[in-house]
């Protein structure tokens, strides 16, 4: 049998994080490594991407923007079907809230719409953001994002705080934020 095609499994507890980053959740650093290893370009934004950014109040999934191109979303699809992603529901919205019903048949035509998928992976959560009007490109956020060590074999991009903003904003009212200029 071929394993290069088997996707890579969530793996507790991950390699150690860095020094600076002892405050991060090992589910949150096991989630991303995943991501990862399966090959997935992405660039962090949600309560990880804050909490990378040194504010340790911020809790929550990770939450990631996949790059829109089609052998990525491929992989991320395959990735997640083969570990049986299901929705979350807003109760559960929380660190390791669990899924319900039946999991996800998902395409890459899912994860570039323009809602959230808020998904649970065993004990796990992911948020996939989708594109709502108004959010920046996958280049542009790729462009003004940092690149971060959060363990021993894992780096990632981690948005520029105003685009963490954005997605928190979008996700908290439904509507990207606007910016209105009046003269008095």
């Amino acid at each position: 049998m071929l394993l290069r095609n088997r996707a890579p499994q969530i793996v507790d507890p991950p390699a150690p994080a860095g020094a600076p980053y002892e405050h991060l959740s090992t589910a949150s650093v096991a989630v991303v490594s995943w991501l990862a290893e399966a090959h997935i370009d992405f660039v962090l934004v949600g309560a990880f991407a804050r909490r990378l950014r040194g504010e340790e109040s911020a809790s929550g999934p990770v939450a990631i923007v996949p790059a829109p191109y089609g052998r990525n979303l491929d992989r991320l699809v395959h990735a997640l079907t083969a570990l049986h992603a299901r929705e979350r529901t807003s109760v559960l919205a929380g660190v390791g809230g669990q899924g319900t019903g039946q999991p996800l048949k998902l395409k890459a035509e899912h994860l570039v719409g323009p809602r959230r998928l808020e998904l649970s992976i065993g004990a796990h959560t992911l948020d996939v953001e989708g594109r709502p009007d108004g959010a920046p490109s996958y280049q542009a956020l790729l462009y003004e994002s940092v690149r971060m060590q959060v363990s021993a074999a894992t780096a990632v991009e981690v948005a520029a705080p105003e685009d963490i903003e954005f997605y928190e904003h979008v996700h908290r009212t439904g509507v990207a934020p606007q910016i209105s200029v009046a003269r008095l």
